[in-house]
């Protein structure tokens, strides 16, 4: 498959969902369901211009410290100086996953059965309108914000319209600051529906860009970053 994925034979696409599998990553576990990785960095711009560099994430760090400003408060503090009383504990960079079975619900909440396994979960109810994915470039903020936000993606971003609108009419609340009603997933300005979102997300991830960087994001999450030295160096290190 590395061959194959090398020599341009398979898609980008392909190669991380065969990556997942080998990984024992699986649409049937919530808990191991298949990874992606944030690729862009520009949710903000008219139009999308996937020959320019800068639109794109870089690859080679986690997405807890893509912002410069986080990778500080990553390795000094949380790293650094963490002291666990009982020495059960190893240090690490990050409390938090980049995939988890909340995670993948909270991409997932409009469609079913994830809306209602979101509901058992929140105890029988939707989580307050302001903790919901409401819209692509203030998930992306958030993440740039929180360095206890790393969330990574699903592979329904790069095949999978529907789950950015709420066709079910779900109730799912309002924002406290902006009153704004939760309804359809917010999308960057430079889509100009959940189809063309999808389009436009997959023909990045095609990308020369992305072809020539996504090994770096690979050795993160499936190869020898993920663990040891490398994944300190890195700020690689998970709870």
């Amino acid at each position: 498959i590395f061959q194959k994925w090398v020599n341009r034979e398979i898609s980008n696409f392909d190669y991380l969902i065969q990556l997942n599998t080998m990984a024992g990553r699986t649409y049937n576990d919530l808990a191991q369901y298949p990874v992606f990785p944030w690729i862009l960095q520009d949710y903000t711009s008219e139009e999308l211009d996937l020959n320019n560099p800068a639109v794109f994430r870089d690859l080679s760090k986690p997405i807890g410290v893509v912002n410069e400003k986080n990778a500080k408060t990553i390795s000094f503090f949380i790293y650094e100086n963490f002291e666990e009383p009982l020495g059960m504990i190893d240090k690490f960079h990050y409390g938090t996953h980049y995939s988890n079975a909340a995670g993948v619900m909270h991409y997932l909440i409009r469609v079913e059965p994830f809306t209602t396994l979101h509901i058992q979960l929140q105890s029988g109810r939707f989580d307050c309108a302001d903790r919901q994915f409401h819209s692509i470039p203030a998930t992306w903020q958030a993440l740039m914000d929180n360095p206890n936000d790393v969330k990574e993606l699903i592979p329904e971003f790069f095949y999978f319209p529907e789950f950015l609108e709420n066709q079910n009419g779900f109730n799912l609340g309002q924002l406290q600051i902006s009153k704004e009603v939760v309804n359809d997933v917010v999308l960057p300005k430079w889509a100009h529906s959940p189809e063309d979102f999808i389009y436009k997300h997959r023909k990045a991830l095609e990308s020369e860009y992305v072809s020539a960087h996504l090994h770096e994001w690979i050795d993160l999450i499936f190869g020898y970053k993920q663990r040891g030295p490398a994944a300190v160096e890195a700020l690689n290190v998970f709870y």
